[in-house]
């Protein structure tokens, strides 16, 4: 039986991004429109996107395209397609149902996405050609980047449209759990509300909670059986399909582990599967950090982040523009120092998913959207244990999308605190978006 390699490896180095200024191009939605529809169609069929809770973000939209307000969508990000999704939701869906309730905008509703300069590197052409054209703007995650701060800052203080933007970082692979929260909407929040109130300005920030939820119909059974039995084909475990479907699941779960532990050299141990999971998570990270060349300081995220950005600067050459007029020694060089971060990412990619995946198997009552997230979680463990990415993901594509807001958190209101203690009043204010969520998914669970 011939052999085929389960993804192709990066083996040469590229020159540096460069990015167009934000705008706002007619022609950039234009396209959108043409061929949004179509592309939502590959990732999630012809499910309908159903709003809930619809007043609030009616009012908000309203009240900031008129110049009333300035306002903040911190948006759930469990699965990898709400950028696109929210994107054309807001920009060709919305204006009609809130004219069916009779609310008007004054302008075209839209909203300005903040992005990480890794999904212009990773995500090919259109990626680069479309976002920097509806406004979306690109930051450094692991990066002191103050030109990409002033122009979101500017974003927000000249206005009209909301900013756009995911807490958890990236994407978090849960929807019905919060995992993990990052401080930074919350900083942007108080910051842009600080500047506003320097330029005398009484206009207030409202940070507003926005859930996100797959909703599957009984195709979706027959979708996870035949992933399942990929796995098991993958894994070699083709015998144990009389066994019932959560038992099979755990099998392919186990030996997965098993593999991604003989790789790292950890010995065999009776620990429960999450702890087993932290254990391959920190030798994993340590060896990345060890080829890369970094020390291992700092918490988790940071220690991933950092060596995700060491990858990515060798791959895409900070400040190096074009490669042409290099000696054929030194371009070969670059793109050996590619080859070597690419495979460096592969433990990165693992790195990532598995802090996420430490969750016990769902039972056979869960709902089927906890069933299938889980699932397709499981092939992303296969496939981030064979050098995968999420570009790799398998999806299982749903019947609706939820989109659950919640009411909006006003920072001005908490301007004071702020200035008198930071620290606190981030963290209780990231509390209360937390909480905000965890509202959000209970309604969602009341569709189940």
């Amino acid at each position: 039986m011939s052999y085929k390699p389960y993804i192709k490896p990066v083996t040469n180095a590229f020159s540096d991004i460069v990015l167009p200024e934000p705008r706002f191009s007619k022609f950039a939605v234009f396209l959108i429109k043409l061929l949004g529809r179509p592309y939502l169609y590959l990732i999630n069929s012809l499910a309908k996107i159903v709003l809930k809770r619809e007043d609030i973000l009616f009012d908000i939209f309203k009240r900031s395209l008129a110049g009333e307000g300035r306002y903040i969508i911190a948006f759930r990000h469990p699965y990898d397609s709400e950028p696109q999704i929210l994107t054309w939701f807001f920009l060709f869906k919305l204006k009609q149902l809130a004219k069916r309730k009779g609310v008007k905008f004054a302008i075209k509703a839209h909203a300005r996405f903040i992005y990480t300069y890794e999904i212009a590197r990773w995500g090919g052409f259109w990626a680069r050609f479309i976002m920097p054209r509806i406004g979306a703007m690109p930051i450094h995650h692991n990066k002191i980047d103050s030109n990409g701060m002033a122009r979101i800052y500017k974003a927000i203080i000249d206005g009209p449209y909301p900013l756009a933007l995911a807490p958890e970082g990236q994407v978090s692979y849960s929807a019905d759990t919060v995992p993990r929260l990052e401080q930074g909407v919350i900083r942007i929040g108080f910051n842009s509300a600080e500047k506003l109130s320097e330029l005398g300005s009484d206009m207030q920030i409202n940070i507003v909670p926005l859930s996100i939820h797959f909703r599957y119909g009984r195709k979706a059974k027959f979708a996870m059986e035949k992933l399942l039995l990929k796995m098991e084909k993958l894994c070699g475990l083709s015998s144990n399909k009389g066994l019932a479907f959560l038992e099979r699941v755990r099998l392919c779960r186990d030996y997965i582990l098993e593999l991604n532990e003989k790789f790292y050299g950890i010995a065999p141990n009776e620990l429960p599967f999450e702890q087993r999971l932290e254990k391959l998570m920190d030798t994993a990270l340590e060896k990345g950090e060890r080829m890369i060349g970094v020390k291992s300081y700092g918490d988790f995220f940071y220690r991933m982040y950092r060596l995700r950005q060491h990858c990515w600067d060798r791959i895409f050459l900070p400040n190096v523009h074009s490669l042409d007029g290099l000696t054929e020694m030194e371009r070969n060089l670059y793109d050996l120092g590619a080859g070597e971060a690419w495979y460096i990412g592969r433990h990165q990619e693992l790195i990532d998913f598995c802090w996420y995946f430490r969750i016990p198997l769902p039972t056979e009552h869960a709902p089927l959207h906890q069933q299938v997230e889980y699932i397709q979680n499981l092939w992303d463990f296969a496939s981030r244990s064979m050098g995968g990415a999420l570009a790799n993901r398998k999806h299982i594509k749903p019947r609706r999308i939820l989109l659950v807001p919640a009411e909006p958190i006003n920072i001005n209101e908490r301007l004071d605190a702020y200035k008198n203690d930071k620290k606190t009043t981030i963290n209780d204010t990231l509390k209360k978006l937390e909480k905000a969520f965890l509202n959000c998914i209970e309604e969602a669970g009341r569709e189940d």
